[in-house]
Parts: structure tokens; C-alpha cells; sequence
């Protein structure tokens, strides 16, 4: 399928940054107290978690990190995990609190704690296994080399971690502080918050897109919520749909067509000069599913880079994180009505 070619350029500029280039002075007798110190290794300051066990659960959050892997459970996403009450945790408590009737105050406030229970451990392990590092391969420098790959998987077991559990990777690494992640090896046991979606209990009967506030909301027939989640917007004003859409096709896993003809300024799509598959994964410019809406070259997607939505924008389509894009698929179907809202 063919994607906004905007798209494109957005992704690649965001996991491939520009380098600068560093002048090395020339040789020079220098006193000892102006010779360069090395740089010091940035200390990764770890997040103790005392023990649980079931039998302390239910009971009502204590903190961030509770509140947000609270949230996740019942599929209204904080955006990537961080131990932190930022911008997308508060739209998810206001989500959560609208749920329940509740005073909207985007706060874990005195009435929001005791409701919003944590029902078991905030943590599990996660066992590295073969198949995990059988899967990892770098990704192509160029458009062609990633037709070529026999998948967009990903890089880094951090990376893959870090998504299995809705995660930024600071916070795996703050839980793991004395993994070198520069080699796991198979059968490494890692601490990662314990977060699932529930199962899909029905179809959405409607989703509503919310441009101002950027996040995404799937509902049942009865209004019940089905999904919150942070979600990228376009840009430009003028890209960004406003009024009912309708999904038209789901592909996942989804694979990308790069059609050079969208980029004639581009040396590098102009001496491509045909089009290019490339394959499924989640590093695919489109994450791992793509939903189409019935305006032309409009979708909803996932991300190669998950902890960047909701905070960068788009060229037009509705960016997700891969495990929000997932669990939308299960919930939406060719017809459905997406109500974009300023």
C-alpha cells in the first residue's frame, strides 16, 4: 500500500538524525590542567521496587509508575511507561475519571486513588530467549537496503523489551541496572512492569480522534470506552481532517510501499526509480499495522518510535504506538466510523 510520502521523510529524519561533524584541532603542546578530561559515563539511576506478592492486591495505586501500569491494564494508555505524572498520564487519569464519573481533574487526586486499583504485582520477569536474538538485524542506511531485509524487526533487545512492556527503555534500564545491554545473552531473566491489555470484549461501534488534546478513543455500542491512547497528528493545520472518516481497509502486519515518484527532490528515490516493498516489523515506517481511512492517503498506524507519540507530528496520518495500533485492530472494523474532532 502507499503511505503519504511525507511519512517518510518524518520517520527517517527520526531514526536517522543528522551527525555533526567533530573538528579535531590540530597537534599542539598544551598544559596538563587544559588536556580534555574523558567523559564520564552517565549514570543510570536504578528504581527499587520492594517485593510483592498477590496476596497484597487489590489495592489502590501508590505512586506514578502504579498509577500509570493501572491505566494500561484496563487499555487507557499513559503513552511509554516512565514513572512519571506527565501530559499523556494526566490525559489518562482524565479518560479514566470520565470512565467512572469522577470529578475530571487529570490528577490521581483523593477520589481517583481509591477506584483506580492495582490488581496485581507492579512487575514480572521476562526471560530473553533464542528466538529474541534470532530476530534482532540492523536496519538498512537506505530505502533499498530495507526492501531487501527479510524484516523491519528490531535492533536491540532493549528495544524489544522496552515494547513488550509499553516502556520507555530509561525506565527497563532503571529497573535492570546491572544488565550490560551491549550483550544479553539467552536465558537473561529482566524485571519489566507487568502490563496487558484486556481482552477486546467487543467491536467499537465509533472512534473519536481529539486533534487539540492529541489522543485517540475507541467505544462500544453503550459508550463504554474501550481504548484511550496517545496519538500524532498532522503538522499542518490544513492536513488534519476534521468531520467523520471511515475505515477502509486493515492490513497487519502491515508492509510499506515506497513510491519514488513521491519524492522527486530526493537523489536517493530518483536514482531508486521504481517502487519498493518493504516488509513487515515493527521498525516499518508504518509500525505494525496500518488502518486506512476512506480520505485518500489517511490512516491510522503504528510507529517505529513509540515514545515519540504524541509529542512529534505527523504529515498527516494518525501515528500510534505499535502496541496501541495492535490492540485497535482488534477492535475496528472496514465501515467504522472515526469522528476527527478539533
Amino acid at each position: 500500500m502507499t503511505v503519504m510520502g511525507g511519512l517518510l521523510w518524518l520517520w527517517w529524519h527520526a531514526k536517522h538524525p543528522a551527525k555533526h561533524s567533530k573538528h579535531k584541532p590540530a597537534a599542539a603542546a598544551v598544559s596538563a590542567a587544559s588536556v580534555a578530561r574523558p567523559e564520564r559515563k552517565k549514570e543510570i539511576k536504578p528504581i527499587v521496587i520492594a517485593p510483592q506478592t498477590t496476596t497484597d492486591f487489590p489495592r489502590p495505586v501508590r505512586d506514578a509508575l502504579e498509577a500509570q501500569v493501572a491505566l494500561a491494564r484496563r487499555a487507557i494508555s499513559p503513552g511509554s511507561l516512565d514513572a512519571a505524572i506527565g501530559s499523556q498520564t494526566r490525559a489518562a487519569l482524565a479518560a479514566f475519571q470520565r470512565s467512572k464519573n469522577l470529578s475530571e481533574t487529570a490528577s490521581l487526586d483523593t477520589n481517583t486513588r481509591p477506584v483506580l486499583t492495582l490488581d496485581a504485582p507492579l512487575l514480572t520477569t521476562y526471560t530473553v530467549t533464542t528466538n529474541d536474538l534470532a530476530r534482532l538485524q540492523p536496519l538498512g542506511k537506505t530505502w533499498l537496503a530495507k526492501s531487501e531485509q527479510t524484516a523491519l524487526d528490531y535492533e536491540t533487545i532493549l528495544e524489544l523489551v522496552a515494547e513488550t512492556a509499553h516502556s520507555y527503555p530509561l525506565l527497563i534500564q532503571k529497573l535492570n541496572p546491572d544488565v550490560n545491554w551491549t550483550n544479553v545473552s539467552a536465558g537473561a531473566v529482566l524485571k519489566i512492569p507487568d502490563v496487558s491489555y484486556p481482552e477486546a470484549p467487543d467491536k467499537a461501534a465509533f472512534v473519536v480522534i481529539h486533534l487539540s488534546q492529541k489522543f485517540l478513543e475507541a467505544f462500544d455500542v453503550a459508550t463504554n470506552l474501550l481504548l484511550h491512547c496517545p496519538c500524532s497528528i498532522a503538522a499542518k493545520v490544513e492536513k488534519r481532517p476534521v468531520g467523520e472518516l471511515h475505515v477502509k481497509d486493515i492490513a497487519f502486519p502491515a508492509n510499506y510501499t515506497f513510491d519514488p515518484a513521491v519524492f522527486p527532490e530526493s537523489p536517493e528515490a530518483q536514482a531508486i526509480g521504481h517502487k519498493l516493498i518493504l516488509p513487515p516489523g515493527p521498525n516499518n515506517p508504518v509500525g505494525v499495522a496500518w488502518i486506512s481511512l476512506d480520505k485518500p492517503g489517511y490512516g491510522m498506524h503504528g510507529t517505529p518510535a513509540p515514545e515519540q507519540v504524541g509529542r512529534t507530528e505527523s504529515h498527516g496520518c494518525f501515528r500510534l504506538a505499535n502496541w496501541d495500533a495492535e490492540y485497535l485492530v482488534k477492535l475496528v472494523w472496514v465501515g467504522l466510523p472515526v469522528e476527527v474532532v478539533p
